[in-house]
């Protein structure tokens, strides 16, 4: 399958709407394939020489949805820094990808959020929890893992997780207080 700008459905799309299903674990060879054709994609949008040769948006995550096929399968790489100031990279391919628990504290991206499947600009404040802990199975470490993400990382995993029940980022923003202040949010 071939994913770039074009074939990746946009917001205006019902299917973008629908909800995911679970796959089958152990996968079966055509869901390994999409989940690898996904974190791929992820992959190669960040870098600039194959970002124009295949007309690639630059991404941190992608959910299988946004190719037009409704199975909890996402990928997700992003290079981030730890608690510690180091710089780390995390990558997933995760399947059946389910938040366990969340902090009351909130989070939210200071120069709002995007998506590959929204193109106008949604303008606002996204604000979700600054840490979550996700239960999955990861292809790339081949077993079911426990995630426990906070900032940014935690931000791009609820992005993706909101993917499977048909919710999208601009869904969160308040269109009468688009930038409310949060009490004690972390912004990033």
């Amino acid at each position: 399958m071939l994913i770039n700008n074009e074939t990746i459905i946009k917001d205006n799309d019902p299917l973008i709407r629908q909800k995911s299903m679970p796959v089958a674990l152990p996968l079966c060879e055509e869901d390994e394939h999409l989940l690898r054709e996904l974190y791929q994609y992820v992959v190669d949008s960040t870098d600039e020489e194959k970002a124009e040769k295949y007309n690639l948006r630059p991404a941190v995550g992608i959910s299988a949805i946004q190719v037009g096929i409704p199975k909890q399968l996402t990928a997700v790489v992003i290079d981030d820094v730890d608690k510690n100031g180091n710089d780390i990279r995390w990558e997933f391919m995760l399947a059946n990808p389910r938040i366990v628990s969340s902090s009351v504290q909130k989070a939210y991206l200071s120069g709002g959020e995007g998506c590959l499947s929204v193109e106008a600009e949604h303008e606002g404040y996204v604000v979700r929890s600054a840490r979550i802990k996700v239960k999955a199975f990861d292809l790339i470490r081949g077993e079911n893992i426990v995630i426990r993400a906070r900032g940014y990382l935690a931000i791009v995993l609820q992005h993706e997780i909101d993917h499977f029940s048909g919710t999208l980022f601009y869904d969160h923003i308040n269109p009468d207080d688009p930038f409310p202040k949060v009490d004690n949010a972390i912004e990033i």
